[in-house]
């Protein structure tokens, strides 16, 4: 949830201006590539994050989009993401290729949505125990 909400918050300082204005002082023009296309992956792929819906997906195109905003922007200041200032999109990227693998959590609503259709079939019957298997002897367990 912290790290959609903190992408989240790029994306609206970028677009919007809130809740600050962005790094260099304006906002990104509509359609300006890739300032305001990548506040736009900011913007609803953080807010996905946050609410944990399609986590993966959107984890998946966030760091996509922050790597490409490392080698865009910040590879061509200096090799070291110390050098030219891009520890937040290196750090952003690989949290965000984690996300992938580990998916929502226990408050998300990927996870509600999932509890929610089992709980849907749980009104059909279990299936039947298997047949016991009669060569073995009464006090033998399988």
């Amino acid at each position: 949830m912290a790290i959609g909400f903190l992408f989240f918050c790029h994306g609206t300082s970028t677009l919007f201006a809130w809740p600050t204005a962005p790094h260099r002082g304006h906002t990104a023009a509509v359609g300006a590539w890739p300032s305001w296309w990548g506040a736009v992956i900011q913007l609803v792929c953080g807010a996905a994050l946050f609410l944990g819906l399609g986590t993966r997906i959107a984890a998946f195109i966030a760091s996509g989009s922050m790597a490409y905003a490392y080698f865009w922007s910040h590879q061509p200041d200096g090799v070291l993401p110390i050098q030219n200032n891009g520890e937040l999109s290196a750090i952003f990227c690989w949290v965000l290729f984690l996300m992938i693998f580990l998916s929502a959590g226990a408050l998300s609503l990927d996870r509600l949505i999932a509890r929610g259709g089992r709980t849907a079939q749980s009104g059909e019957r279990a299936p039947a125990a298997p047949p016991a298997n009669k060569d073995l002897p009464p006090n033998c367990v399988r």
